[in-house]
């Protein structure tokens, strides 16, 4: 198992490093949160993110894709969040490109894989119901009727609801909340008769919706994978978005950590710099540490996409915890010492620890993948 970039993999780093400094700065960001931007982001830095080919990186040549890996997909992300570029990538490749990638028929992914690859269409995946993470708790039903399905029920907390094209609901055709078994993906036009979608407003200004399906009729095509078997192909799909979101976790608490690095060496107290103040020296050994293992788990997770490892699973869990555990310490750490100025919206940190506490809870928190890592194991 690779636990380093390889030399291509850092060019690509590099390029998407020096992209997202020039053409998303922090900067964007809060003139799209300053105006309430309906997008919420850039369509012309996400064109340019199409001609560059990071939407095709993990999709099959024969589709369009450059079968790059997702570990190529990571290292783009990880660059992103250091400016918290907004951009629909997450949404539409991490969520509905792969929801199709692993499940789509050979006529679903003809029809759309190519127009996703291109930037012609957004995706979402739509799954959470309630305010905690919980992918078996799903009561939006789906009934079978006249050779379809019948969608009915809502969705919380939509990645990219607002602006998706193409919504990959998670429903159940059988049996109660809560149950492995009886569910199913559907992909379900976002403009179709009986959603409405409504944009919510959270912490780290980024677009996400509450979706209601009122009688939404979709054909029996719209399925995704077997009907009433969707439990597998859904922790999988998610499996590698938290992957990916951890890579985009590492990337600003990187941030985090060498913005606040250089600050202990450049304010000055009682006329030395504060970084010569042990105490301040053994927080920051910490901070280094918890980066560097938290590195260490999100490159053995990207790796285990690629290789198909059986261990992905487990390494996915054990990714988001202990990277929302290392994000939430040197957050934490980079507003205290940059003091009360790191409270102000001035500062680019107190943005980074909005996003960072969005971004701890999605797809589950530390202690949701701790408990599920434990019963994986079969504890």
């Amino acid at each position: 198992m690779g636990m380093l970039f390889d030399s291509e993999q850092e060019m690509l780093a590099e390029t998407a490093r020096g992209f997202f400094a020039e053409h998303a700065p922090v900067a964007a960001l809060r003139k799209l949160r300053d105006s309430q931007d309906p997008l919420g982001y850039q369509p012309e830095v996400w064109r340019q993110m199409v001609d560059l080919g990071w939407t095709a990186i993990v999709f099959p040549e024969a589709h369009g894709g450059l079968e790059f890996g997702y570990k190529g997909l990571g290292a783009v992300f990880e660059q992103a969040s250091r400016t918290l570029a907004a951009t629909p990538l997450f949404g539409t490749v991490a969520l509905g490109g792969s929801a199709l990638l692993l499940g789509g028929s050979d006529a679903q992914k003809e029809a759309w894989l190519p127009r996703i690859i291109g930037g012609e269409a957004l995706f979402t995946l739509a799954v959470d119901e309630k305010p905690r993470h919980d992918p078996k708790a799903i009561a939006l039903s789906a009934q079978a009727s006249d050779g379809g399905y019948v969608l009915n029920g809502e969705k919380h907390y939509v990645v990219d609801g607002t602006i998706a094209d193409q919504l990959v609901v998670v429903a159940r055709t059988s049996g109660q909340p809560g149950d492995a078994d009886g569910l199913t993906l559907f992909l379900v036009d976002a403009k179709a008769a009986g959603v409405e979608r409504l944009r919510r407003t959270l912490v780290d200004s980024r677009n996400i919706a509450s979706i209601r399906f009122s009688n939404v009729a979709v054909p029996a095509s719209a399925v995704i994978g077997a009907v009433g078997q969707g439990g597998a192909l859904l922790d999988s799909v998610l499996d590698r978005a938290r992957i990916l979101l951890t890579a985009e976790m590492l990337g600003s608490a990187a941030w985090m950590f060498e913005t606040t690095v250089a600050y202990l060496k450049e304010r000055v107290q009682f006329d030395v710099p504060i970084g010569s103040f042990q105490a301040l020296q053994h927080r920051a050994a910490q901070m280094y540490i918890a980066l560097e293992m938290s590195r260490s788990a999100v490159l053995a997770a990207l790796t285990a996409i690629d290789e198909n490892s059986p261990q992905l699973p487990l390494l996915a869990s054990l990714a988001k915890a202990k990277v929302s555990d290392t994000i939430e310490l040197i957050s934490n750490e980079a507003v205290q010492m940059h003091g009360g100025i790191g409270m102000t919206d001035e500062l680019d940190v107190g943005l980074h620890l909005k996003r960072a506490r969005v971004s701890q809870q999605f797809f589950g928190d530390a202690s949701f993948h701790r408990d599920r890592y434990a019963t994986l194991r079969g504890f």
